[in-house]
């Protein structure tokens, strides 16, 4: 791989333990690390006294007791959550049973692509649903603080982001991360529109990102940038396979990803596909059959 991406994975962090990461800004990191959450589930507070929730996380009472710790005194006016993956919006259901916040998203799980006619896989939180649906530049005030909401499709379909505009602070969800990129699947994650949206954050002035996962990102352009760089290689990569007369994901994955281990070559295969799809949408690539993960593909002429 040519591009290298500035990573960062290091977080000095305590599981279940309020830390104040800003002057208006919580983190309480939830115990559910994996390959795909890294230590887990960042869930940030914003303000003091009447405060919001961002990312309430995944159904563990443990977490949720931990939030609600952290706000004991306090009273919790929002929940706003940037996608429904089982690891950033279950937890609303849980808190709602110790506060009546209103829970903000763009819709429930798919919405992006259900307004367009494509039905998603099943595998995300399909018991959410917002009781504030909330749309690109919207603003939400509270108690001393607001947010703007940036529509940002790809990871998924119903991805926002929140900019906490008092400190131009970003909390970037699974869009951009610091530790990894973002798988993006189809039908509900869709590469033309996680490009889109990645350019949509270039033309901003966010100071900082704080994504979900990991630590926060102090250098936002740099980042995108080569989080665009990466996926403009990719691209590469797959045409140089077709090229040398690898036509299927799954044989072009090994090669593609020989420095990650066999258990993600799956989710790889994932990513592929929705690179395959923008690919075959501006006539780069032709699909012999059905488009999908199996399927055969070559290159035009």
């Amino acid at each position: 791989m040519g591009v290298r991406i500035p990573f960062r994975r290091d977080l000095d962090f305590e599981y279940g333990v309020s830390a104040a990461v800003s002057p208006n800004i919580r983190r309480v990191v939830a115990n559910n690390p994996s390959p795909f959450t890294l230590y887990g589930t960042g869930t940030y507070i914003l303000g003091h006294g009447n405060v919001a929730v961002v990312d309430p996380g995944p159904a563990d009472p443990a977490h949720i007791e931990a939030v609600l710790a952290a706000t004991r005194g306090e009273t919790i006016t929002h929940l706003l959550v940037t996608h429904t993956h089982a690891d950033h919006s279950p937890g609303c259901a849980l808190l709602r049973e110790s506060c009546d916040a209103p829970a903000y998203g763009y819709g429930p799980h798919g919405a992006g692509k259900l307004e367009e006619g494509v039905v998603v896989e099943e595998g995300g939180d399909m018991d959410f649903e917002p009781d504030v649906q909330v749309r690109h530049g919207q603003v939400i005030e509270g108690d001393g603080w607001s947010v703007e909401c940036v529509y940002t499709p790809g990871h998924t379909s119903n991805h926002v982001c929140y900019q906490l505009r008092e400190e131009r602070a970003l909390f970037s969800g699974d869009h951009v991360m610091g530790w990894s990129t973002s798988i993006v699947s189809p039908p509900d994650g869709d590469m033309e529109n996680y490009m889109a949206s990645l350019d949509l954050l270039l033309r901003r002035d966010d100071a900082l990102y704080w994504p979900t996962h990991g630590p926060a990102i102090t250098a936002p352009k740099p980042h995108v940038e080569a989080f665009i760089a990466h996926r403009v290689e990719r691209e590469e990569q797959i045409k140089a396979c077709l090229a040398d007369g690898v036509p299927r994901i799954r044989e072009m994955v090994p090669t593609m990803y020989a420095d990650l281990p066999e258990f993600i070559y799956s989710a790889a295969a994932r990513s592929v596909f929705a690179a395959m799809v923008y690919l075959v949408q501006r006539g780069e690539v032709t699909c012999r059959g059905e488009i999908g993960v199996d399927a055969e593909y070559g290159l035009p002429g």
